[in-house]
Order: structure tokens, then sequence, then C-alpha cells
């Protein structure tokens, strides 16, 4: 050991200062603010590297599992949650079977989707029979006008079958702001039976009854900041009309729950997560609580839906993975992990076999259950953590300084916002300022559809008539765009072929004839890649010989000056005819009749829409 102190003490470390001024050599130059300073849709910059003298004036690092503010977790001996699924109740007795099944195959909390079924104690004693509801957690939603039935159905339930109170955990569903948001139906009039659900069940201080459904935000397209300070405002409006009708805060704080989704954004999902403990549990200490633990926030994760894709569907699992390590890094209560095939079809055995594998892969071959927050003490997730916070925190003071969030839902201000942030995702897609692996991005050249079809988001609002009260989010998959184009493209006469005319400079021909192939796919062309020809007419001939409906050029800028007019006077109209980049003689080009130029600053939604358009398609 000392001759290892020794050895290290010969080691000085580089400050901060002589880090910055070695990278500011690497840069030869180059603006460092541009070139390595990350501006996230958040609200803050990212630094290339963050170190210990960072977090001097933050008090997250401080903070202990368990203790409050919770930034660390609720917990103190493990970061265990619970691996959920969600069953859609047509049956009662289907649905139990469904549930035992999954119950033995390493699911242990099940949420029931009730709908407007018929309740009585007969159906609520034929879904539950045989589940254990003091070692299961088990959630319901039901209409939401028949949750105080369903309340006394169930305490009833729990009564005959004599179960320990503290042993029962889960919820019941209660969420008349997300009605709101997503029917566009002014439903403050059911907050009225709110006070009165809690009371129903003030006995049992695992079962939760007034929900935050904000990855419904998430799921519209909301950032990350977005979701989170719009949840502490619905969080809190909660809070205050319970207290405002005479429950105890206490009481009011612990019947509270977040379902919150998780995007793809790795690292700062997990600080978005531990922001959320932090503020929520500032925000509840504000009410004076008898206890510090009614400040605890339980928290639902869901894998989003707004990533997920039609097409290469597959690539869902991966991103519904690091979603799913997100959420159990950032301390979970429960977790659902969404289906890879749930934008197309209603999810089969198999798909929802994978969804909870996805979970048990990582608990009990990665053992993320068993370290609590297993981030703490990062430089870099700490300063996320801070800066989420701060961020959300104004979104929070700005919704309750306007009167509250269900002032500003009525007003429909936080619906502009998300649908406004919705609007601006896609095209940050559109021209792949925002990627979709698969789909805007390095597509699959020969996948087809066979079938598939997008269905309706569940949280789309355009089916809703023009008598709605208050405006509803409009959300659409970030995907759902370039799958249109693309089924459209499928469904032609004849689904065009794209010919790569490779010419000249052996590198850049092949790096812009995979650009173009990748652009080209995307809209579902058949594309042909070549090693490279001698002449443009060789090019145009072998590409003719193909039958090509687009003839691509693809050199580099200086040769352009020289191939491209010879290949698109011999090409004579035969075939649309496309430049690969944007070559200083880009003017001469198109004064020679050349209009078709692909290059990294295209909106490829919209140039691909206009080929489509000249195609005839």
């Amino acid at each position: 050991m000392e001759n290892k102190e020794k050895l290290f003490s010969e080691f000085q470390a580089p400050t901060t200062q002589e880090w910055l001024d070695k990278i500011e050599v690497d840069l030869k130059g180059a603006d460092f603010q541009k070139r390595l300073v990350w501006r996230t849709n958040e609200g803050f910059n990212v630094q290339p590297f963050y170190r210990r003298e960072d977090l001097a004036n933050l008090k997250t690092p401080d903070a202990l599992p368990g203790e409050f503010p919770f930034v660390r977790g609720n917990k103190k001996d493990s970061n265990e949650w619970y691996v959920r699924q969600n069953i859609v109740v047509n049956d009662p007795a289907e649905a139990n079977k469904k549930a035992l099944d999954i119950l033995n195959k390493g699911v242990d909390s099940i949420g029931f989707k009730l709908g407007h079924a018929e309740l009585s104690a007969e159906f609520i004693e034929t879904l539950l029979k045989d589940i254990r509801l003091d070692i299961v957690e088990v959630s319901y939603r039901a209409c939401l006008r028949h949750a105080l039935q369903l309340a006394d159905l169930l305490v009833a339930y729990f009564e005959q079958k004599g179960y320990d109170k503290e042993k029962i955990v889960g919820g019941i569903g209660f969420d008349p702001i997300e009605r709101m948001l997503m029917k566009g139906k002014d439903s403050t009039f059911l907050l009225a039976d709110m006070p009165k659900l809690v009371e129903k069940l003030k006995d049992y201080p695992n079962l939760r009854c007034v929900m935050v459904h904000s990855d419904l935000l998430n799921n519209s397209g909301a950032y990350i900041v977005q979701e989170l300070g719009y949840a502490l405002a619905w969080g809190n409006e909660y809070l205050q009309q319970l207290t405002d009708a005479g429950v105890d805060v206490d009481l009011a704080a612990k019947k509270i729950k977040f379902y919150m989704g998780v995007s793809e954004n790795y690292f700062m999902e997990i600080a978005k997560f531990r922001a959320a403990r932090l503020l929520w549990a500032q925000i509840v200490k504000q009410y004076e609580p008898k206890c510090d633990c009614a400040c605890k926030m339980i928290i639902n994760a869901s894998t989003s839906t707004y990533n997920q894709t039609v097409f290469d569907s597959y690539v869902n699992l991966l991103r519904s993975q690091t979603e799913a390590m997100s959420a159990a890094l950032g301390g979970v209560h429960s977790m659902v992990v969404t289906p890879f095939d749930a934008p197309y079809e209603k999810p089969t055995d198999f798909s929802e076999r994978i969804a909870r594998n996805q979970q048990l892969l990582i608990k009990e071959e990665a053992h993320f259950d068993r370290i609590v927050d297993a981030s703490a003490g990062s430089y870099y997730i700490e300063h996320l953590t801070d800066a989420l916070a701060q961020e959300a925190w104004k979104i929070f003071l700005k919704v309750e300084e306007e009167g509250g969030f269900l002032e500003a839902v009525k007003k429909g201000t936080v619906q502009e916002d998300i649908n406004a942030t919705n609007v601006k995702r896609h095209g940050d897609a559109a021209k792949r300022k925002e990627f979709l692996l698969g789909t805007n991005q390095f597509p699959n050249f020969t996948e087809k559809s066979e079938g598939k079809q997008p269905l309706a988001c569940d949280c789309c609002c355009a089916t809703h008539t023009g008598d709605a009260d208050v405006p509803a989010l409009k959300a659409s998959r970030l995907a759902s765009d370039f799958e249109t184009l693309r089924l459209t493209t499928e469904k032609a006469a004849k689904v065009p072929t794209a010919f790569m005319l490779t010419i000249g400079n052996l590198a850049m021909r092949q790096a812009r004839a995979q650009f173009s192939c990748n652009f080209l796919a995307c809209a579902g062309y058949k594309v042909v890649d070549n090693l490279g020809f001698k002449t443009v007419e060789e090019g145009v001939d072998a590409a003719l010989e193909a039958k090509a409906d687009i003839v691509v050029i693809c050199s580099s800028d200086d040769e352009y000056a020289e191939y491209a007019i010879p290949a698109f006077k011999y090409l004579n109209g035969r075939a649309m005819f496309v430049v690969a980049g944007a070559p200083a003689c880009m003017e001469d080009l198109k004064a020679a009749g050349i209009e078709n130029f692909i290059h990294v600053k295209c909106n490829v939604l919209e140039t691909l829409k206009e080929y489509n358009q000249k195609l005839g398609i």
C-alpha cells in the first residue's frame, strides 16, 4: 500500500484550466462553445467534462438514500421496484386468467384497465380470484364517474378476505385533469369526488388514488423539463384541492402517485427522477406535514411510445431497454415496459413476454435492484439533476403565478406549450436534427410493411369533435410522418428505383452514395449502389438498363463542375436527376436546368414528398 501511495503521489492532477488549454490546442482555433458545449432542449448548457469542483455549490451530493428530500430514492437498503404489466379487462374471468399466468412469469404488479365495465361485487370477485393482494401490487382504472363505487367494492372485498390493510399496495386511478388534456372535456365537476375517494381509502396507507399522468405529456412530445415542471404543478394542484377540502396534508400527500414517461435521453432521464423527488419533497414540505415520509414521491415509469416506430420495429427494443435502465437507476417505485409492437398492433404474447423479460434482465442479471442510487456522485448526473431541477422549477412557478395547473389547462397554455414542442420535434425529425434509427436515419432498405398499419395513438385527440370545452393535446408519434410517406410509396403501382451514379474521387463518391442511399430509402425507394463508373455515359446507360426512376450523381464538389452537366444532358429527362451534395458550382448547375440536390441541410421529409409528387405517387 505504501508503494502504491507513493506511486500515485508522483502524478499531479491537472487543473481545469490545464484541461481547457489542452482542448484549445486540439481544437486548432475552433470555437469551444460551438464545438463542444451542448445546448440542450431543456434550456441549459452541458459542458464536455465535469470535475469535483463543479459540485462545490450543489447540495444533492450530501443527501442520503431514504431521507428527506429523497433525491437519492425512497429506500435505504435496496433499489427494488415492481415489474408491472397492464391488462385491458373485457372479460373479468379472462383478465384474471392472464393475471395469474404473468404473475408466475416474473411480474409482481398488475394494472387492470376496467374501462366502462359494469362493476359489481361478483365482477371484483371474479377479477381478483386467487390473486394474493398482500404480496403483489394491483392497480385499477375505471371510468372516473365510477371511482367511488370501485373503492367501495374493493374495500368490501379486502375486508371480506381479511387482508392486513398495510399490505395492500396499489392504487385506484383518479385523474380528472388527464381527461381534460386528452378529451378536451372540462372535468372540473369530478374533483368533488377526490376528497371522498381519499376518505374511503384512508385506512389503506399503501393504496393511492389520486394520480398524475404526466406520461401523457411525454407521449405527446414534451421535453423532459416540460414533463417534470408540469407534473409538479399537476400534483400540487391536487394537493391544494385536497387540503382546501379539509383533508389532512399527510393523508393527502400519501394518496398521490405520479405516472411518468421515460424518453431515450439516458442520463437526463436518470437525473429527471432524482430531480422530481427532490422538488416534490420541497413542495409537500411547504404544507407542513407531520412526517417527512409524506414528502416521498411514488413514481410508476412507462417507457415512451412517442419514439416507437412501425418500420424496423425491433429497434423499439433497444429504445425501451435503455429507457428501462434509466428508470431503474432513477429509483422508481414500479415500471411498465411498452411492448415493441405497440405502434401497429395489440401486443402479442411474444412481445409482452419480451417486455417483461427486459425488466427481469436488468434485475436478475444486471442487478440494478441491488444498489440504491448507483449514479450518486457522478459529476455529470449531479449537474443534470441540479440543472433540470432549476429549469423545471421555473415552469412550476410560472404555472402557479398564472393561477395553478387546472387554470392553465382550462386556458390551454399547457396544451399550447406541449403541442408547439411536438410540432418542433416533428420538424427537427424531418430535417434529421433529431434521429430515429431505422426511420429517418439508416432505414432498412428492403423492409416492407407486410400489412402493418400504424394504430391511432392512445392519447391522440384528433378524433374529437369541435365541441371541446378546452384545447386538447395533439399527440402523434415522432416517426408518423415518415411512416405515412413510406407506406404511400409502398402502395404505389411501381416503387421507384434510385440509382447511384458514382464517379470520380473514390472516398467522396462512396460517402455520398451511402448518404444518398440512406436519404432516399427513408421514402421506401429501392436503392442501387455501385462501385464506380469511368464515364458519365457508362453510368447513365447502366441506370437506364436498371430501369431507374432516379439517377443520383455521387462525386466530389470539385468534380461536379466536370461531370454533373454532361450526365444531366445525356440522361435527357429519361429519369429524375439528383446531385448528392451542395457544391460551390450549384448555381451554375441550376442554370443548366438541374434542380434536385440532396445534402445534410435538406428537409428530408419535404424533399421526399416533393420527389413522390414528381414521380406521380
